[in-house]
């Protein structure tokens, strides 16, 4: 890019040139009386820094003399522990999908996600948007592009994953990292994006995946058994169609001074998603036609005729597709303003398109569509005050417009539904068949919804040079705009053939309200650190970062929240109060253990603080009046369901935040040692441990005071039984008392604990070979493992109760990732080979067992079985995980010996005691680079995506819902039903992807 930097060394020869972007660069020393020396090659990585070291001679002649640059493989001048992946790492490993995020997987501390994980599981043709690291929550990373908030602040997921070409380089600091960085507590994921140079250079590119290439996913076997003959008949494969294409361009606008790139890829992916549920018989369906009842007879024309069994019984088997689309384009400019100026501007726009054919339906011809438009936007300003002192200014917009909408239009009034399910009632309800093992249909609960995000950043940072301290100051303003709006369809529920038959369902609930929102939430911090040079071997690091993360508030002061003082619903403008004391500090040391610079003793302490979602107040604009939520249940024909949901609610269950809720914190710490062998190889040994305090819990408030007993107006046996008649928002009357459910409070009281061993051997390119690999020995502890995960803890009362090994806790975990170019000299033919492969082995996660139903505490699925003898776990994934160990009177086996369901106490089995299967997966590609011209290359290659077809199944069903029974009934216990991961995502089985590029 042209960049020339002149900087002057201190008295015992120390320099510092700051604040440079990624790249390759030159450095020269010349003094009056020695020979100059240059170093040609030398590698800048993102967020980190270059050691080159000179040793200058007595000048005996006028020429300058180059030697040989070292790229640095050890951390010598900072105590911030992460991994760089360079960019032939980022273009050249097989990434299944080519998703940046998994690049992340490639770090030590870093784990394969949980099958039950919320942000870190795959969506489908998107892949995962967080993942966990170091025993930190999924919800604790923070994204920067070119310095810029690459997060969505609902959920504090990634935005949208940038493509694989654009990416010059990416850092994940994941242990003790500076002050300079903050906002979240688990890692920092720093993305340089590629900026054109003085060559014209780009390229053209199409990656294809096609199921006839792959096995079969081990659910999806060959032939299936037909229940009523019961021959085996052939099960077609799930079809799996997948399209990456596009092209990227760069070059000088004005040599030297201004330069560009462009970039466009899109994907289409076409998968089919089975479709098997229990539908009416033909007799039956005659008998409804001939019925008088026209919601009835409506209903069944969505509903297909059964062509196959299911559960003994007719049923519709087949499947339908689900689409994405996604297309993505950036623009990079560089410009260099003066010797002292430059400006560097990024912006990308991604448009997805997501077609969920099966969510929230059992048939086809539901689902709903998801649409989205993101937009980046970064501007970088860098001003050279004097060799010593450098300003880099930055300004970037970060933008989300996401909609989800019901594919079916039906209007309700043509199903004679009109008004049954009170005002605005725009899409037919949800529709449950529990008569017929629970088949579902209609538009989903809560949709249509949608958001439009807008989060603004302007930041500073100042670095100064000042003898042997090298100084830096900075602040960051953001500002996040959140719009919300979500309506509620509502849902009928049918026991039985007869309600069914006779338009009386027995069940009607609906959320009356279009709720609507407008979030605002701001945070200011500043920071200032020093790295001091007490020796030319000891580097001390000192740091102090504050943070002001200021309470949400709602434009127009849609917020309710529930006083348990008074035990009513008040309107709130300050959902908890001001968290204005983040002080954060950050210190450590780096020792050149025998001064040459192969041995590096580390440590470090770090305090890190989180910045708060959104997503912990949107609930309170759901609380009443804004929506009013009704439920009838009991038995009622369609026609008096209309006077119910014009009322006023019998029972609401509000959403509340605790007044004094804190930022979540986190503490760590590491002491790690890092061996230099050769110029391209080293080594890292170290210890790394972390204890979260103030983490997000939910708890039940109202939770019943006597576990197992009924909760009645004549004995009430919760807390709060009803709305105080002085509530100012729907107070209870004599004669139309509010009913109190669960309390839902967000919580500042979790706590999490993390230790681990990390070894990693690491090699720069040499000998055509490079690699990254890495053990981990580790394990994470807390009360509850993600913020999604909703109340479940056993007990509200006692967070304790919930505290057992981390959802994504991973006692052992190996991976490599590698590049050999393969010595094969010649022609075009012989020469350009290349391999490059992961290879990822990890032991499995724990699961939670769980006895079904809410009587116990008054939330459903949370307690856990007393244990009465040893646990058997088989492992054997395609049986019981979990099998029993005796048997009942009648012979049959049984769990009688081993747990007993709890009716009127907690369990005694503690939360996420059993671990489940492990995972392993080996991915490799084969790569033929031809050259055509000089400055023209063809790349061919292929990538083989869990190459030895090992199936990483999922976790097993967790629900205990009998002890003895039948063998088919106690067979049907924790068994495991999927692969960790569905078709087309990483080890669900071998998938191959052919690919061609044209670079030039």
């Amino acid at each position: 890019l042209g960049i020339e930097r002149t900087a002057r060394t201190n008295s015992v020869g120390y320099y510092e040139v700051p604040a440079l972007p990624p790249g390759v660069y030159s450095v020269e020393i010349q003094m009056t009386g020695f020979q100059a020396q240059q170093a040609k090659n030398v590698l800048l990585e993102v967020s980190k820094n270059s050691v080159q070291n000179f040793s200058l001679k007595v000048a005996t002649a006028q020429e300058v003399v180059t030697v040989e640059a070292t790229t640095p493989v050890i951390e010598a001048t900072s105590i911030t522990v992460g991994q760089t992946i360079n960019q032939r790492t980022v273009q050249d490993i097989p990434l299944n999908g080519r998703h940046f995020v998994d690049l992340a997987l490639l770090i030590p501390g870093t784990v394969t996600p949980p099958q039950n994980g919320f942000l870190t599981a795959p969506l489908r043709g998107q892949g995962s948007f967080a993942f966990n690291t170091a025993g930190s929550r999924e919800d604790a990373v923070n994204f920067m592009i070119n310095g810029i908030n690459l997060n969505d602040m609902v959920q504090n997921q990634v935005t949208f994953q940038p493509t694989i070409n654009t990416v010059s380089e990416f850092k994940v600091d994941n242990s003790t990292y500076s002050a300079e960085y903050g906002r979240n507590s688990g890692a920092i994921v720093n993305i340089a994006t590629r900026s054109g140079t003085n060559n014209f250079h780009g390229e053209l590119y199409d990656y294809l995946r096609n199921d006839f290439f792959d096995a079969r996913n081990a659910f999806n076997t060959k032939t299936v058994t037909d229940t009523n003959t019961g021959a085996q008949v052939p099960n077609p494969m799930a079809s799996f169609k997948r399209n990456q294409f596009g092209g990227d361009f760069g070059g000088p606008i004005i040599h030297d001074k201004t330069f560009f790139f462009l970039s466009y890829e899109g994907l289409r992916q076409r998968q089919g998603l089975p479709f098997a549920a229990n539908v009416l018989d033909d007799p039956t369906r005659a008998a409804i036609q001939a019925g008088s009842s026209p919601v009835a007879k409506a209903l069944l024309n969505l509903l297909p005729q059964a062509n196959g069994t299911l559960n003994n019984a007719p049923a519709f088997l087949g499947s339908g597709v689900a689409p994405v689309d996604i297309d993505q384009g950036t623009a990079d400019i560089y410009h260099k303003i003066s010797d002292v100026d430059s400006l560097h501007g990024y912006w990308v726009y991604q448009r997805d398109h997501r077609f969920e054919a099966a969510a929230g339906t059992s048939i086809p011809g539901f689902g709903d569509t998801r649409d989205g438009h993101r937009q980046v936007l970064t501007l970088n300003e860098s001003h050279i005050f004097s060799p010593t002192l450098v300003n880099e200014a930055r300004l970037g917009a970060n933008r989300i417009l996401i909609s989800f909408t019901p594919n079916n239009t039906t209007d309700p009034g043509s199903l004679g539904l009109a008004s049954a399910l009170g005002p605005n009632e725009t899409f037919m309800p949800t529709i449950v068949l529990n008569f017929l093992n629970a088949t579902q249909f209609g538009a989903e609960r809560a949709f249509p919804q949608g958001r439009g995000d807008t989060t603004f950043v302007l930041a500073d940072t100042v670095s100064w040079i000042n003898g042997r301290h090298s100084w830096k100051f900075g602040t960051e303003w953001r500002d996040f705009r959140n719009n919300n709006f979500n309506s509620d369809p509502g849902s009928l529920t049918y026991n039985s053939l007869t309600s069914f038959q006779n338009d009386t369902p027995d069940v009607a609930i609906r959320t009356v309200g279009n709720v609507a929102n407008r979030i605002n939430q701001a945070a200011l911090d500043f920071f200032a650190q020093d790295s001091f040079k007490i020796k030319p071997y000891l580097t001390l690091e000192l740091g102090l970062r504050y943070a002001w993360n200021m309470t949400p508030s709602e434009a127009l002061d849609r917020f309710a929240t529930f006083d348990p003082a008074t035990s009513s619903l008040i309107p709130v403008s300050e959902p908890y109060a001001q968290n204005a004391k983040n002080f954060q500090p950050r210190v450590g040391f780096s020792y050149d253990v025998f001064r040459n610079g192969n041995t590096i003793l580390r440590g470090g302490y770090a305090y890190q603080v989180d910045q708060p979602i959104t997503g912990f107040v949107t609930g309170l604009s759901s609380n009443p009046p804004f929506a009013l939520p009704i439920s009838v249940r009991t038995t009622s024909s369609i026609a008096t369901l209309t006077s119910a949901f014009n009322g006023k609610p019998s029972t609401i269950s509000p959403a509340m935040i605790n007044p004094d809720f804190r930022n979540a914190d986190v503490q760590s710490w590491n002491l790690n040692v890092q061996q230099q062998f050769g110029r391209s190889t080293a080594l890292m040994v170290g210890y790394f441990a972390s204890k979260g305090t103030h983490l997000e819990i939910d708890r039940n408030i109202n939770q019943f005071i006597n576990f197992g007993k009924p909760n009645t107006a004549a004995a009430p046996n919760v807390p709060f039984f009803q709305i105080s008649a002085s509530s100012p928002i729907l107070p209870s009357t004599a004669t139309q008392p509010v009913t109190l459910g669960t309390i839902t409070e967000r919580d500042s009281t979790s706590n999490s604990n993390y230790n681990a061993l990390w070894v990693t051997l690491n090699k720069h390119l040499s000998h055509d070979l490079q690699f990254n690999t890495s053990y981990t020995w580790s394990h994470s502890i807390d009360d509850v493992s993600r913020n999604a995960n909703g109340i479940v803890i056993p007990d509200s009362l006692d967070v304790a109760s919930g505290r057992g090994n981390s959802d994504f806790d991973a006692r052992h975990r190996f991976v490599v990732n590698a590049i050999y170019d393969l010595p094969f000299k010649g022609n075009r033919a012989i020469s350009g080979w290349e391999l490059a492969t992961i290879v990822s082995a990890q032991t499995g996660n724990p699961f939670d067992i769980v006895v079904p139903g809410s009587g116990i505490t008054g939330i459903g699925n949370t307690v856990t079985p007393i244990v009465l003898g040893s646990i058997s776990v088989s492992g054997n994934p395609l049986g019981q995980w979990i099998v029993p160990t005796g048997t009942d009177a009648s012979g049959n086996p049984s769990f009688a010996n081993t747990f007993q369901i709890p009716t009127t106490t907690l369990g005694t089995l503690g939360r996420n005691a059993i671990y489940g299967p492990g995972f392993a997966d080996a991915d490799l590609s084969l790569v033929k680079n031809t050259k055509i011209t000089e400055k023209m290359n063809v790349q061919f290659r292929v990538d083989a995506f869990d190459l030895l077809n090992h199936p990483n199944y999922g976790q097993p069903s967790r629900i205990l819902s009998r002890v003895t029974g039948t063998p088919k009934q106690i067979g049907s216990l924790f068994t495991i039903n999927s692969t960790r991961f569905p078709t087309g995502d990483s080890g669900s089985a071998r998938q191959l992807q052919l690919a061609l590029k044209l670079q030039f």
